[in-house]
């Protein structure tokens, strides 16, 4: 495996080390500025807000994911919203002010549409990355039928009124 290949996973590694160290190194700044109970004051109430604003938001995010399923839609940015306000709300009930700032970004309903675009993008750039295009990284491939085009059949008259046949031969898949 290449280093290339690794390096989502270490970043990811190094991220979730240096993240609490950060966190707790940005406390003590604080807290030594405006002293440690204003400082767990601020905590507690964005935990409080946090929560309020995840029941709120996530609520919405629920209905218009129920409603786009409703109107027969596929629910791709109402899934993404309700993640985003998950994800958003944990955030800020974590202890920390790195954690709230993008607990703010995924919560807000004015900054969730770019955080959405943002995440969106990077997820695209990967699967690019991949190779895989992203026509085939949506499609069953398991169920994936080849065929070809053929001239279509004349058109139908008003007066016939069976069923549609349509005549073909289904061929074992050809093997590499």
């Amino acid at each position: 495996m290449s280093l290339r290949r690794g390096l989502p996973l270490l970043v990811l590694v190094v991220l979730l080390i240096a993240w609490p160290i950060v966190e707790i190194w940005l406390l003590i700044q604080v807290g030594q500025l405006i002293g440690p109970w204003p400082t767990v004051g601020i905590l507690v109430l964005e935990a409080i807000l946090g929560a309020w604003l995840m029941r709120h938001q996530g609520a919405r995010a629920w209905t218009a994911l129920n409603d786009a399923y409703s109107q027969g839609k596929v629910p791709t940015g109402q899934l993404a919203d309700a993640a985003l306000v998950l994800v958003g709300g944990l955030l800020l009930i974590v202890p920390g002010f790195i954690s709230d700032i993008f607990g703010f970004l995924f919560l807000l309903p004015f900054t969730r549409p770019l955080a959405r675009k943002f995440i969106a993008f990077f997820v695209a750039r990967r699967i690019n990355r991949l190779g895989v295009p992203v026509a085939m990284a949506r499609a069953d491939r398991a169920n994936l039928i080849e065929g070809e085009t053929v001239d279509p059949a004349p058109p139908r008259s008003e007066e016939a009124s069976g069923p549609i046949i349509i005549a073909g031969e289904i061929e074992e898949p050809r093997t590499p």
